[in-house]
């Protein structure tokens, strides 16, 4: 099966994934699971944590205030946006936006986990904290982990039974959104992908 295929086949189980408390959110508000979006063989996957309303409205991921920002800092080091995967690990939309529950990632992680597989990036750039939490633990990188705030911006080199390839963890890009002090920050930790385009 080609790349495209199996990410199919990772699209039509979230969209019949009636086991998630989020399915009944998502067809009672005609919302769309947010799957992915971007190159197949993408060398960089960015990963955020859920979809916002912007999102489950078109199903593409990183379509609002956030999403220009993130656009903001791959042109920041002249990153096509095209040419890296970005994705969340809850595919489907919370309630009001709110923090998605350990149960929700247990749930939708598996899906994550096979989009890895499928792209085999070098760098998976984390978006807030808890895609930093979830990759860093799933990929044996815990004894690494601390606060979002000690370890943004920094490489964590991994080898796994996918291959070996870089975390790096970064602030999620709504930090800017509430407070724009934090671009340059931003801007700054970005600068350390540049060396793997």
């Amino acid at each position: 099966m080609s790349k495209t295929d199996l990410m199919r086949q990772i699209r039509d189980e979230v969209l019949n994934l009636r086991e998630s408390s989020l399915y009944t959110y998502r067809t009672q508000n005609k919302y769309f699971p947010v799957i992915g979006d971007g190159d197949h063989d993408a060398e960089i996957i960015f990963i955020g944590e859920a979809p916002g309303k912007n999102e489950a409205m078109t199903g593409k991921p990183f379509c609002g205030a956030s999403g220009r920002i993130l656009d903001e800092l791959l042109q920041s080091i002249n990153l096509d946006r095209k040419t890296v995967y970005v994705t969340n690990i809850v595919k489907d939309r919370p309630p009001e936006n709110r923090d998605p529950t350990p149960q929700e990632i247990e749930l939708y992680a598996p899906f994550l986990d096979r989009q890895i597989e499928i792209i085999k990036p070098k760098v998976i750039a984390t978006l807030g904290r808890f895609s930093m939490q979830y990759i860093m633990k799933r990929y044996g990188l815990d004894f690494e982990l601390d606060a979002i705030s000690k370890i943004h911006g920094k490489e964590f080199r991994t080898k796994t039974d996918i291959g070996e390839f870089t975390v790096i963890p970064l602030y999620h890009p709504a930090v800017a959104v509430y407070n724009g002090n934090t671009k340059d920050e931003l801007k700054k930790d970005f600068t350390t992908l540049k060396k793997y385009v």
